[in-house]
């Protein structure tokens, strides 16, 4: 039986729903609203059999730690765990899945969740440590993207790095310094884009396992961009160099 115990509290319409599609509610709580979502959200968690209460937005304000949660909270089972070797023996070919290197900011975290299921792509890896948290704020930055990618957390990204490289994956780093723009990667190949923290980057080890560095042009005054939006311009590169339209659809 689920232990309650182990629930993840998230909030927000779009994170909820997520939730619900991907069978993760185990409770929910909305507020007095009646807007149409809302009310179509609690539909939903009715035709599941999920508990529903009704509370204040007071209580509201006060589980979400006063974060914008749009009249909806609910408990959720934590997220299934995956290992590395998982990810790779699930993965369809040809593989594409992104690496994180010390991405401890949960905004970030969930903007690239949200970017890595829009493109199609087959997992996160990140480390055990220095790593955002899977929290509430992680699946609303995610817009429940949460709820349906893979994460495999790993002790050593250096060395996930490498078992990578022999399951036959190309492991590419995103660096401003990288020795060619990343529009001229073949990414029709497996790969596993490598993302470094923002302001620090990829760290030494990391980036000596990287089979190479790859940068993004900037053309205007400031020098880099946001880890969450380089994430989404490289991944929609590979998936379109893949030929693949909306929802994995061929042309």
């Amino acid at each position: 039986m689920y232990n309650p115990a182990r629930s993840m509290l998230i909030y927000g319409i779009n994170a909820v729903g997520e939730a619900l599609r991907a069978g993760r509610v185990v409770s929910l709580r909305a507020g007095k609203r009646t807007d149409r979502r809302l009310l179509e959200l609690i539909a939903q968690a009715q035709q599941s059999h999920i508990p529903i209460r009704r509370v204040s937005d007071h209580e509201l304000d006060r589980e979400s730690g006063g974060s914008s949660h749009q009249g909806v909270i609910a408990d959720v089972k934590e997220s299934e765990a995956y290992e590395l070797d998982d990810l790779v023996r699930d993965a369809p070919s040809p593989a594409l899945f992104v690496v994180l290197d010390g991405i401890e900011d949960p905004h970030n975290f969930g903007a690239i969740l949200r970017s890595v299921d829009a493109a199609g792509a087959h997992g996160v890896i990140r480390q055990t440590r220095h790593s955002a948290p899977l929290s509430g704020a992680t699946s609303k930055a995610s817009a429940g993207a949460l709820a349906h990618v893979k994460i495999a957390d790993v002790v050593n990204i250096s060395r996930a790095l490498e078992a990578l490289k022999e399951a036959g994956i190309w492991t590419v780093g995103l660096a401003a310094d990288g020795g060619q723009t990343y529009d001229k990667m073949d990414f029709t190949v497996p790969t596993a884009l490598v993302l470094g923290a923002e302001g620090s980057g990829l760290r030494r080890l990391v980036r000596e396992r990287c089979d190479m560095l790859v940068s993004i042009p900037m053309r205007g005054h400031v020098d880099s961009l946001n880890v969450s939006v380089a994430a989404g311009v490289v991944l929609f590169e590979a998936l379109r160099q893949r030929g693949v339209g909306p929802r994995g659809a061929r042309p």
